[in-house]
């Protein structure tokens, strides 16, 4: 394999093989061919369902200039499994689809799949195949699964008015990350004063196993998974839940320190750096009153965390609390297509 090699001189049988060598090298395994990919299922007895979740990784709209092919790989696995992990599913599997440019050097598809077998490899995942195929740009489309008894799953739908809201992260550290990467003319190697917000969004690691914890011991309403900004996905949430809004309280449990400390730098909206960040990838939490404290003793006894931010109310609009005033939350999340 040459440094000047595109992909399209080794052909899709020879990235394959490339694939397979990747894994084999991390795991000890080889990939699986056939017509289509089998996992066997262990849990009939136990009553257990097929979960899924397949987000699209577009390079062109998910990846900073900044960020390279193996944080591409990495990530793209990781939003995928967030949003599997949220409801308290176990992922144990993954299928990858690959679209690429025909003049991708093949060392940057190499360390693209490097990322994707790493994190895989993180979580203990099977990884089963995918799809190769050339498009105009680095596509990565990742389908994982697990499974889970469909009782035991923590659904959006299910909040109670006076339910806890809690999260398993403090938020802002990707509205930071963001604002370098997109908006500030710098080498990030000279940011060192805000190097885990920048790593927030180029290479995120924590997902936390929070959610199966509450899931496992029956403890929460609902969950949602952050990935659109908090402001869209207490909206997505409130969908879900008809009759029902949102009292946020904005301080430290909310907000990480390094998004306040930015915000007084640069002289930015410390609300929207809290509220419109984006790919957080931070779990939020419903739980009843009653259970909340017994929910953060066993989270905190496990090596996890639960903060405290909210609580669920009889009115279908969504607030903030900043200082003894209510504010209405009106700014937006990220939506494709927008």
């Amino acid at each position: 394999m040459k440094k000047n090699e595109n992909i399209s001189f080794y052909g899709e049988s020879g990235l394959i093989e490339l694939i397979d060598r990747v894994i084999y090298s991390k795991t000890g395994k080889r990939l699986r061919r056939d017509d289509s990919f089998f996992f066997k299922y262990r849990y009939q007895k136990e009553g257990k369902c097929l979960v899924l979740n397949s987000d699209m990784f577009n390079a062109t709209t998910d990846a900073p200039k900044q960020m390279d092919f193996y944080q591409m790989g990495l990530k793209s696995v990781l939003m995928n499994l967030s949003d599997l992990i949220v409801k308290g599913v176990k992922p144990e599997g993954i299928i990858v689809s690959l679209g690429l440019p025909n003049d991708l050097p093949v060392v940057n598809f190499k360390r693209l799949i490097e990322g994707i077998v790493d994190y895989s490899n993180k979580w203990n995942l099977n990884y089963l195949g995918g799809d190769l195929n050339t498009s105009k740009e680095i596509i990565i489309n990742p389908t994982v699964f697990g499974f889970k008894n469909l009782k035991e799953i923590i659904y959006r739908k299910g909040i109670n008015p006076g339910d806890i809201i809690a999260i398993n992260n403090k938020f802002g550290l990707t509205g930071v990350g963001f604002d370098i990467l997109l908006h500030r003319d710098v080498n990030i190697k000279d940011c060192s004063k805000y190097r885990m917000a920048i790593n927030s969004v180029l290479e995120p690691k924590d997902l936390g196993k929070e959610a199966y914890i509450l899931a496992d011991n029956k403890l929460a309403t609902a969950s949602i998974d952050s990935s659109d900004g908090l402001s869209k996905t207490l909206k997505d949430l409130a969908l879900s839940n008809p009759n029902l809004g949102f009292e946020i309280d904005f301080n430290e449990n909310l907000i990480h320190k390094k998004a306040r400390e930015y915000s007084k730098e640069f002289s930015i909206s410390l609300e929207k750096l809290i509220f419109e960040g984006g790919e957080e990838f931070i779990h939020l939490f419903a739980i009843g009153p009653d259970d909340f404290d017994k929910a953060q003793k066993l989270v905190i006894s496990k090596g996890g965390r639960l903060f405290k931010v909210g609580k669920a109310i009889s009115d279908e609009k969504i607030y903030f609390l900043k200082k003894g005033k209510r504010f209405d939350l009106k700014s937006q999340g990220y939506e494709h297509f927008k």
